[in-house]
């Protein structure tokens, strides 16, 4: 949805030779569609209108991981329960590697998790598929769902990991990335 979005407005932008929409016009496609049109690790706040780069990311590999069912994102929201407030410090490390990427979310959350793993169980299954595989060092849901990363450190082990998942769950959406270097 929303990356579909962005590459749209980014085409159009690019064929019409004029610039990308402003913020709120992008923001009125969807919470998400100004990070994705940005196309850059950024920290979101608000409902996504607030952006600001984060420390470059280290060489990492991920493993996409969606079970193929539809997540209402309103249902989740729906499901979530009262939130302290609580959010990620103000401050980012340097992350030196994957390993020390990793490590850091570890400390973090994504409050939409346990309410999307309620609703939709298949969820639970991808990030065991997921947490499951050699080289994986985290996996977590990705948003508000269905789909599932897991963070590696070695392109191989990313490769195979994909392709065990996709040949055990072959109804599966699953792709192997790389963010900082190809993946080959």
């Amino acid at each position: 949805g929303s990356a579909d979005a962005a590459a749209a407005l980014r085409a159009l932008a690019r064929l019409r030779g004029r610039a990308l929409p402003r913020r709120a016009a992008q923001l009125a496609l969807g919470a998400d569609v100004p990070v994705c049109v940005d196309s850059r690790p950024c920290r979101m706040s608000g409902v996504g209108a607030q952006l600001a780069p984060v420390p470059d990311l280290p060489p990492i590999w991920l493993v996409l991981a969606n079970p193929g069912v539809a997540v209402p994102t309103a249902r989740v929201f729906g499901a979530l329960p009262h939130s302290d407030g609580a959010s990620m410090p103000a401050e980012l490390p340097d992350w030196e590697d994957a390993a020390a990427l990793a490590t850091w979310l570890r400390g973090q959350r994504n409050d939409l998790e346990t309410p999307a793993r309620g609703l939709f169980p298949a969820i639970g299954a991808a990030l065991g598929a997921l947490s499951g595989q050699e080289g994986c060092l985290i996996a977590r849901m990705s948003g508000s769902g269905a789909t599932c990363f897991g963070l590696f450190a070695d392109p191989p082990a990313a490769m195979a990991a994909a392709e065990t998942i996709a040949r055990d769950a072959p109804a599966w959406w699953v792709r192997a990335a790389g963010l900082a270097g190809p993946v080959s």
